[in-house]
């Protein structure tokens, strides 16, 4: 049993921190991480997974969902950057787990990463392929066909099936070879993305504010006598569900929206790429969160006061804010279309940072002998691991071309969250064991602040139904047989372990 759990030395990890020279290139500073957070940040969760969460379980209390999501990330954010200064190398919370609490929780973490940035990027780029098609029907008045730009899992209203998203693939396509050439200059084009699509949002809300209804928010949650209302993909959402309205659908709301905070922890994976470290990780981590929860809780506020919430349902679909604008905002077509082109460059971003996230956590979780090594081999010309990008453009793109975006999206939720319980219950267990290692940043009033995050985090996961822990389970189970069958037997820190 002592195996199961044996934990990776604080010491050799710093020293693999130092052996830059080795591997990933130190090229990120501080204001590089903060775009990186905010370009991960700001993407289908503001843009598609605010309207869904309005329209089916919160309505105009979106807002609230999204401060309740903030407060968790902000508890779970301050635990990740205690170790971010202390722990600078790729692997994020997979990395923080094995210092911690041991091996076999690491693999869960790890494995349970793989699936949150994957299913990530899965869900953004469903989102561009919308709004793809919204710019091409707009601008240039050519619609890809809806079987090509959906999954066989969608009908239309006219009874067509879906059978493939094409245009997730090229985008997943296109950002895995921009990757692949280097972190650097993949950092210089999510900067220029993040510019772009801030300027955009803060161009919503202040446009937008002249043209709210307050009739939209005379009731701010959804009352459980609203009936039902058809989706636009044939789906009835019954809001007499105690998830579906008052109190329980803002809480609803809030595992839902809380897919739009996942950006900030991918900013720790890319902390062996990332110069000074123990000082700029931090600030990356904090500061894209904070900016990024003001501009959500303006941007949510704005839109729910535009339209009423069942909009966002029968018509807006994924591409909510540009029927928004079309609709509601007259004079302003034009902000439809410019704001359709930022949202796919923004989507791009995000997509960018989870794939770059996914296959550092397997680098890292590959040095450790816990996959084969082909995931830590590096390109001999930009030290980027290439084939590891090569292996996730196919698994991601199995999912974006074939399942819907609300079900990888709250699939995304829960493990996110799940790993974020487990960072709060690691910091709390290394001031235990290692109360003297050197911090950078320290959390603030532990035990408690990990606490109140690892509980906010579980009631949020509660949230998210059974069957999204259905597929956890299962998801956890492939994990299990790949750690039993495999990675007990490669495992360098069991070998070390063997040799004292």
């Amino acid at each position: 049993m002592s195996k199961l759990f044996v934990k990776k030395q604080l010491s050799v990890l710093t020293a693999e921190a130092g052996e830059s020279d080795k591997g990933l290139k130190r090229t990120l500073g501080a204001g590089s991480l903060i775009a990186l957070g905010i370009g991960a940040i700001i993407g289908a969760g503001l843009f598609v997974r605010t309207a869904a969460a309005a329209g089916q379980h919160a309505g105009p209390a979106v807002t609230i969902s999204f401060i309740i999501a903030a407060i968790g990330c902000a508890l779970a954010g301050l635990c990740y950057a205690e170790f971010a200064s202390m722990i600078p190398i790729a692997g994020s919370a997979y990395t923080y787990s094995y210092a911690t609490l041991g091996e076999f929780i690491a693999w869960i973490i790890g494995w349970d990463l793989v699936l949150e940035y994957a299913l990530a990027g899965a869900t953004v780029a469903i989102g561009w392929s919308q709004y793809l098609n919204k710019l091409l029907t707009n601008v240039f008045h050519v619609t890809i066909p809806y079987e090509w730009s959906h999954s066989p899992f969608e009908v239309s209203d006219a009874g067509v099936h879906g059978i493939m998203n094409v245009p997730s693939l090229f985008i997943l396509l296109a950002l895995t070879l921009l990757l692949i050439r280097g972190t650097q200059g993949s950092a210089i084009v999510n900067n220029i993305i993040v510019i772009t699509k801030v300027s955009i949002v803060l161009m919503f809300i202040v446009l937008g504010w002249h043209f709210i209804n307050p009739a939209n928010h005379a009731e701010f949650t959804i009352p459980a006598t609203a009936g039902t209302v058809k989706m636009h993909n044939g789906q009835i959402v019954d809001y007499s569900n105690f998830w579906n309205h008052g109190w329980g659908g803002v809480l609803r709301g809030a595992g839902v929206v809380f897919f739009a905070f996942i950006g900030f922890d991918a900013v720790s994976t890319a902390a062996q790429e990332t110069k000074n470290p123990k000082k700029n990780m931090p600030i990356g981590i904090l500061v894209s969160l904070a900016i990024c929860t003001i501009l959500y809780i303006l941007f949510s506020f704005v839109l729910t006061g535009i339209a009423p919430f069942q909009d966002f349902l029968k018509a807006g679909g994924e591409a909510s804010v540009a029927y928004v604008i079309d609709t509601y905002m007259t004079g302003y077509g034009w902000l439809s279309t410019f704001i359709t082109v930022a949202i796919l460059a923004g989507f791009s971003s995000v997509i960018l940072v989870m794939l770059l996230g996914q296959t550092r956590v397997f680098y890292s979780m590959s040095n450790d002998g816990l996959v084969p090594p082909i995931f830590a081999r590096l390109h001999p010309k930009y030290h980027t691991p290439y084939r590891s990008q090569w292996m996730f453009f196919v698994f991601v793109s199995l999912f974006a071309a074939f399942v819907p975006d609300n079900v990888v999206g709250d699939m995304t939720s829960i493990g996110t969250l799940f790993a974020f319980v487990l960072v709060c219950i690691g910091v709390i267990v290394m001031r235990k064991n290692n109360p003297d290692a050197p911090r950078a940043f320290k959390t603030p009033l532990v035990p408690l602040v990990p606490a109140l995050g690892a509980a906010f985090c579980l009631t949020m996961i509660i949230s998210l139904g059974m069957e999204n822990w259905a597929r956890l389970f299962v998801w956890l189970g492939i994990g299990f047989l790949i750690y039993f069958g495999y990675s007990v037997k490669h495992s360098k820190a069991r070998k070390m372990m063997d040799q004292k």
